[in-house]
């Protein structure tokens, strides 16, 4: 397959391809709480763990990863390319959902830096896509601050579970906006190190 990558990572992120023996680490490091609270994502919930990796690692054109920290060892949440397209040499990134500890972190800077150049620096992407719920505006702000421009809204687009309807934002990156948007990632990232420095933790850089 195009895109083909057991692991992706950095000094402090490693993104490794997800497999049936993450079933029962997910299940005990998510929260039901979130899953409850963030309706609009992604997340699992402790009981449906193998159930979702199992739906995960089935879907075709899909290539899942869990995301962990290097320094702990500690899954904080998963991302994967899908509708992957070969020949127009373009994918879609999603399906990304995190740890409460995780958010407000450079934990999706990092992530999004790494599958990006994947995309773009290793395959020649001509273009990734992004989609999100409408009411999920941390995660439309998050890919915003990317620099990935709203290409439009698909009304009424998806079924979610619960049985409620999804109006669905699509975003897109092309390959020419690339090199911009990894310096203005590269940028967030020296943010973050500076205020790690200083205040002695990971946060979000304003």
């Amino acid at each position: 397959m195009w895109l083909e990558i057991d692991k992706l990572e950095d000094d402090f992120l490693q993104l490794e391809r997800l497999n049936h023996q993450h079933s029962h680490e997910i299940a005990k490091v998510v929260s039901d709480q979130d899953a409850e609270q963030l309706w609009f994502t992604s997340i699992p919930t402790k009981a449906k763990a193998a159930t979702y990796v199992e739906q995960a690692l089935s879907a075709k054109d899909q290539i899942c990863f869990a995301i962990r920290l290097k320094q702990t060892g500690d899954l904080v949440g998963s991302t994967r390319f899908y509708d992957i397209k070969a020949e127009h040499k373009r994918a879609m990134i999603g399906y990304t959902w995190y740890l409460a500890s995780a958010r407000r972190t450079s934990v999706n800077t990092r992530c999004k830096l790494l599958l990006l150049k994947h995309l773009f620096e290793s395959h020649s992407a001509i273009a990734v896509e992004l989609q999100t719920h409408f009411m999920n505006h941390a995660s439309r702000a998050a890919i915003e601050r990317l620099g990935a421009k709203q290409d439009g809204i698909l009304r009424n687009h998806q079924i979610m579970p619960d049985g409620s309807l999804r109006d669905t934002v699509c975003y897109s990156i092309i390959q020419s906006e690339w090199p911009a948007v990894r310096n203005q990632l590269q940028a967030k990232l020296l943010k973050y190190e500076t205020l790690e420095n200083r205040l002695g933790g990971e946060y979000e850089p304003v």
